[in-house]
This record gives C-alpha cells, sequence and structure tokens, in this order.
C-alpha cells in the first residue's frame, strides 16, 4: 500500500493504522528529534499534496479485505511522514473516513497550524486530538522544532490572538506572528474551547534543552486553560535527526511527571 501503513502498536493510542497525507518529510518543522531525519521540503503552503482521492480509494480497496475484518485496531491515524495540516483537504478526508469506517479517527500534529481558526474548523469531527508542545518560549521553540521562518510570522501581517491571549511569564506576551510559540499556545486554547473529542499533550523531554524543571512548572501554568485529557511526555529513543539528542535520566522525567499531575504519564 502507498498511503497506509499498518496497524502498528501505539504507546500512546493502541493500535494505529496509519494515513500519510503528504509526502516524505514534507513538514514546516525540522526538528532535532525526528527519527525520520532532517526534513527535505520545510514549508508553511498548504495544498493537496496527496490526491484524497487516492488515500480514498486505497482505504476503500483495504476495509474490503479479509484481513482487515481480522485486524484490531483503535484509531485511524492521520500523521504520516511529514505534518498532515500541510495537505489542505484534510476535512473532505476526514469526512469521507467517517463514511467508510465507524473506526475512531486521531490526528498528531506539530500544532503549529492550530492558531488559524479556518484549520481548527477543518478536523473538528475527528476523535481524538495530538498535538505537540516541546517549548514555551522562542528560543527552546527554535532549537528544538526548527520552524519554518524561526517562529516568526508567516505572512505579512501581525498575529492578533484571539480571546484573552496568554503569557509565559507574569508579563503579558507580544505574539510576534502566526506560527510564533504564542499563536500555537493560543491556538491550543481555543482548540480546547471548540473541540469535544479528547486532547493527549506531547512534549517531548530533552536533555539539557528543555529538561529544566522551573520550565515545566511554567508549562504547568499554561496547562490550566489548555486543558488537556492527557499528557505526555516523549523522550527520544531512536535515531534522532541531529547527534547529541538524548533523553534525560529516569529521575528528571519522574519529576517533571509529579509537577504536571495525575494526567500526565511517561510514552
Amino acid at each position: 500500500m502507498k498511503y497506509i501503513y499498518g496497524p502498528v502498536k501505539s504507546r500512546r493510542i493502541g493500535y494505529s493504522l496509519g494515513l500519510s497525507l503528504v509526502p516524505y518529510k514534507l513538514c514546516n518543522y525540522d526538528c532535532i528529534y525526528c527519527q525520520l531525519g532532517h526534513t527535505t521540503k520545510k514549508t508553511t503552503q498548504r495544498k493537496e499534496y496527496i490526491k484524497i482521492k487516492d488515500i480514498l480509494t486505497e482505504l476503500k480497496s483495504f476495509v474490503r479485505t479479509p484481513d482487515f475484518k481480522n485486524m484490531h485496531i483503535d484509531y485511524i491515524t492521520l500523521s504520516g511522514t511529514g505534518e498532515p495540516l500541510l495537505n489542505s483537504k484534510i476535512s473532505l478526508l476526514i469526512k469521507q473516513i467517517k463514511e467508510i469506517t465507524p473506526i475512531p479517527i486521531a490526528l498528531i500534529t506539530n500544532a503549529y497550524f492550530l492558531s488559524r481558526k479556518d484549520i481548527r474548523g477543518e478536523i473538528l469531527d475527528v476523535d481524538l486530538i495530538i498535538p505537540s508542545l516541546d517549548a514555551i518560549d522562542k528560543d527552546t521553540y527554535v532549537a528544538i522544532d526548527k520552524p519554518e521562518g524561526d517562529g516568526l510570522a508567516t505572512d505579512s501581517q501581525s498575529y492578533k490572538p484571539e480571546g484573552d491571549g496568554l503569557a509565559t511569564d507574569s508579563q503579558s506576551y507580544k505574539p510576534e506572528g502566526s506560527g510564533s510559540v504564542e499563536s500555537i499556545i493560543d491556538g491550543l486554547v481555543n482548540l480546547r474551547r471548540e473541540f469535544k473529542g479528547k486532547i493527549y499533550l506531547e512534549v517531548m523531554v530533552i536533555k539539557g534543552i528543555n529538561d529544566k524543571i522551573d520550565n515545566f512548572k511554567k508549562l504547568n501554568d499554561l496547562l490550566v486553560k489548555i486543558k488537556p485529557d492527557k499528557i505526555h511526555l516523549n523522550t527520544p529513543k531512536r535515531c534522532a535527526s541531529q547527534v547529541g539528542v538524548l533523553a534525560p535520566d529516569k529521575n528528571t522525567l519522574r519529576k517533571i511527571k509529579n509537577i504536571l499531575g495525575a494526567n500526565c504519564e511517561v510514552v
């Protein structure tokens, strides 16, 4: 199969049947921990990189096979080898999947595009969203995720937060642009207000970069508004795209987990 992979056993969501919505390593980030290696095409341009009709044709054929009928699948997962929200027709795909199978749909996203209300509206019919938040300050965000535009505006207009906005410290922040870490945090807050399904927030914890205890105390303050159903602490486990990207020790992870509370787990 070209666009479908699995099902694979996921530490986070059980048995997952994955769908690839964009070509290999097409992303708006170049995360230093990515097990797939460096991003080969970094962009924020959304379009129908892979035709939705082609994905659906493959899925329809697959669900008619005897193998499918004997499989246990917890979620059909929109993820793949790049950022799925770069596919501008994702809402059509979600709608059509719902007509093909009752299996719940999960979306794994780096959360970059969640600052946009129109894009949040495209994904409200999935059952589970797993967004990433690896940093709450610009320097750490740029160091880990290496976003297109270095965390600044992605267009000529300044970012204007919806609602009340947020601050990552005791002072009000001044958002730098759509795609900034502040806009991503605002997007997560607004997603919780609009989305009726489950949100599992994923945080990649990297030794010496974002594993300071004070960092997670500040994150815990933000979680009051983000309100995820679960927090998943992830660590680099396989070959990362950058040498020297390591997991913190177990004691550090235990302290972080205790700070973030009962709905936090190390995956």
